[in-house]
């Protein structure tokens, strides 16, 4: 008897994974503006944000991990929508969805902070900020959430190579198991390259996706179930990195490993139960409206976000204030997705496709 794994029929789009990518993007949006307790935004709403959410504050400090949640996502989900595709397909694909919307929030918070009278914004940031490139550039970012998208970016050009070969079970696999070695091993390299490439931090979030998405594709197998644990371990390792890190923006309370971990593994865990058809009942296609507001609500938020509360707390109550300005940067995302994100996009899927132009004649081959 064969080892090879047989494929299962096709199964119907996962809505479900659309509305966890809107519950991501709404806990980092309320860690912003409730679980920040640093000094630099202090100033917004004039007292530290543990004294002005005291009951809101605790929970909302972990809400960084809706950026782990979105890679996991990430890894899933790219898998997923790139199988059968090329490389060609993919890019095409990755330059649709991140561009238009990224392009306008730039310009929209790059103009609206220089409005306000932050000259740091200077037009180069701006400009340079527009190629997605502006940090491996060594250029601030315009809006600090950008940060992530160059984690994704990385992500993007080493499976591409997966792609350019061709995506298979086996293909895959030894994908995820060479990236998690290669993420351990990177940092005693010695070589900064290896770590820009290999990005020990979030490789283990990027790979259980992935791996969620051939237990979905595929059956489950031992082996996939070693290669999820192993990216579980190693991202609770890397857990206790980020919370040293996070812990300097929420100076007000102690960040807990356990509460932490427990976090991820609800993560994995609520991927792993959509994977398995387990959550069938949540796939509501109304979930796509949902899940099309997530980039750019996750672009638009912060500096924007801290402008209003910044002109705004004195005079509005501060429950009443957060849930206004996480309303307006909702309402904000749809009409960047409806009016931008969608018609810009559309037109650039039809330039980016347009047939490879055929040489004329051959006067110039003769000429040379």
């Amino acid at each position: 008897m064969s080892g090879r794994v047989i494929p299962q029929p096709r199964r119907p789009r996962l809505y479900a994974l659309d509305g966890l990518r809107l519950v991501a993007a709404l806990a980092v949006v309320v860690f912003h503006f409730v679980g920040y307790d640093h000094l630099g935004y202090q100033g917004a709403w004039h007292k530290p944000t543990g004294v002005v959410f005291p009951t809101l504050h605790p929970i909302a400090s972990y809400g960084w991990l809706g950026v782990e949640f979105f890679f996991l996502l990430s890894g899933f989900v790219i898998c997923m929508s790139c199988w059968g595709r090329s490389v060609r397909d993919f890019a095409v694909s990755r330059v649709m969805r991140l561009y238009p919307a990224y392009w306008c929030c730039v310009l929209i918070t790059g103009i609206a902070l220089r409005l306000n009278g932050d000259w740091t914004v200077t037009p180069e940031r701006i400009l340079t900020n527009l190629t997605m490139l502006h940090e491996p550039l060594g250029v601030g970012h315009v809006d600090p959430v950008y940060w992530s998208l160059w984690a994704e970016m990385r992500f993007y050009l080493i499976f591409s190579l997966v792609v350019l070969m061709g995506l298979t079970y086996q293909r895959v696999l030894g994908f995820c198991a060479v990236w998690l070695v290669g993420s351990v091993l990177a940092p005693a390299s010695g070589l900064p390259l290896l770590v820009t490439l290999f990005q020990p931090t979030y490789a283990p979030f990027f790979v259980g996706g992935i791996v969620m998405f051939l237990m979905h594709r595929f059956r489950p197998s031992p082996l996939l179930w070693v290669m999820l644990g192993a990216s579980w371990l190693l991202a609770q390792h890397q857990l206790l990195t980020l919370l040293q890190e996070e812990s300097g923006w929420s100076a007000h309370i102690r960040l807990s490993w356990t509460v932490g971990v427990a976090l991820v593994t609800a993560c994995y865990a609520v991927i792993l139960a959509i994977a398995l058809g387990r959550l069938s009942f949540l796939n509501r296609r109304w979930l796509v409206t949902a899940g099309a507001l997530t980039y750019p609500l996750y672009l638009l938020h912060e500096e924007l976000g801290w402008l209003l509360i910044g002109r705004l707390a004195d005079r509005v109550a501060p429950e009443v204030l957060l849930s206004g300005v996480i309303l307006l940067m909702l309402l904000g995302a749809y009409l960047v997705h409806r009016f931008v994100e969608r018609p810009l996009a559309s037109r650039l899927k039809r330039w980016l496709t347009l047939p490879v132009p055929v040489r004329r004649g051959s006067g110039a081959s003769s000429a040379a």
